[in-house]
């Protein structure tokens, strides 16, 4: 099955930018709930999490590589929260779990 990648990029920038921008042109007025408020601004990080993360556990050889990668770009991140070392601690595990399997 072909994965067009242009077509993911296109899909997640539109649904990233009609959720930030349909509540601005609709509603004239400061929005002052919290809970929308909330809502609003972390929609877009979870559109991106809910597209990224299941190509991050098949972009390798093995499952299991990338769900070390996963797990320790999460602890990098959550201790460090350098993306450089997230995305170097990532390969460096796969690499790591590839050779030994």
């Amino acid at each position: 099955m072909e994965h067009n990648v242009y077509l993911y990029i296109a899909v997640v920038a539109l649904v990233t930018y009609l959720i930030r921008v349909l509540p601005l042109t609709l509603i004239r007025r400061e929005i002052k709930n919290p809970f929308l408020r909330s809502f609003l601004y972390y929609v877009p990080y979870v559109t991106l999490a809910a597209m990224t993360f299941p190509a991050i556990l098949h972009a390798t050889d093995s499952l299991w590589s990338g769900l070390a990668a996963l797990v320790a770009g999460v602890l990098v991140a959550w201790f460090s929260g350098n993306l450089f070392l997230v995305a170097a601690s990532g390969c460096v595990v796969v690499f790591l779990v590839e050779l030994l399997l």
